[in-house]
């Protein structure tokens, strides 16, 4: 991996880690793009520099996070715990699958057309929120939030969208549901990142630990920027352009694996 193709992926996980759209599918097709080698310091660094994308919900949040240590009450942490568990135990479980499927440039283009319709509907679906702040929803809601959030194994799908379209079908407003996504990312992309770290950290020489680190940096700036706009065009526009990128994205794949300028394993 060139330093040119490491700041190019990190600026894709970057701009699309929180929004609906599939960090995981387009660095993919980033991939497929530049012609990146898909070795070993590729495959860790594409899940490694998620946590520029941690750090980043963690500075713009960080008064949410650490007000439950302040009045003592740590519900909060609670069901972020309890929305992470179903995400650990089904990734231990199918892990060769879900790194087979990562494979498959297929799967990331029917994933982001059947994600785009949903959200091209999403907003009608759900036009009676009942909770509208985080802080009031139950250990319940936050499990099943985190059963929605496993759809993201199938890349392309994207964990934000599973886990706001599970927010919003548990009764969470636009941004309280986004904003769930954001802290639930926290422990998952930690958990999984850590996994990968323990499983790769060989591949990681002074030149890869380099592009490692800057990787995270340009994530983390530009995660920072992409999470502020997405909060603010969410509560006035709602989830249709999204919807829509989507699946004219998902089209573009399928039309240029047909014509033979992208090729996939089809594993799925």
């Amino acid at each position: 991996m060139t330093f040119a193709e490491a700041v190019v992926i990190a600026i894709v996980e970057g701009l699309t880690e929180f929004l609906p759209v599939s960090s995981t599918g387009h660095m993919i097709i980033a991939q497929k793009f530049l012609g990146t080698p898909d070795d070993d310091f590729t495959k860790l660094f594409t899940v490694g520099i998620q946590f520029g994308a941690i750090i980043a919900v963690l500075v713009l949040y960080w008064n949410r996070f650490l007000k439950p240590v302040r009045d003592k009450d740590f519900a909060f942490y609670g069901k972020l715990i309890v929305g992470v568990i179903p995400a650990i135990v089904l990734g231990l479980l199918f892990a060769k699958k879900i790194d087979a499927l990562l494979e498959s440039v297929f799967t990331v283009a029917v994933a982001l057309i059947i994600g785009g319709i949903v959200l091209l509907f999403i907003d009608n679906l759900f036009k009676r929120p009942k909770v509208t702040r985080v802080e009031n929803m139950t250990y319940w809601q936050a499990l099943i939030i985190g059963f929605w959030q496993c759809l993201a194994m199938i890349p392309g799908t994207s964990r934000s969208a599973a886990s706001i379209i599970g927010g919003m079908q548990q009764s969470l407003d636009r941004k309280s549901a986004a904003e769930f996504s954001f802290f639930l990312a926290v422990p998952t992309m930690a958990a999984a990142t850590g996994y990968k770290l323990l499983k790769g950290y060989e591949s990681l020489s002074v030149d890869n630990l380099t592009l490692f680190l800057v990787g995270n940096l340009v994530a983390f700036v530009v995660a920072m920027l992409a999470i502020k706009f997405f909060i603010g065009y969410l509560q006035k526009h709602g989830f249709k352009l999204f919807g829509y990128y989507r699946i004219a994205l998902g089209l573009l794949l399928l039309v240029l694996m047909w014509l033979g300028y992208l090729q996939s394993n089809d594993v799925a």
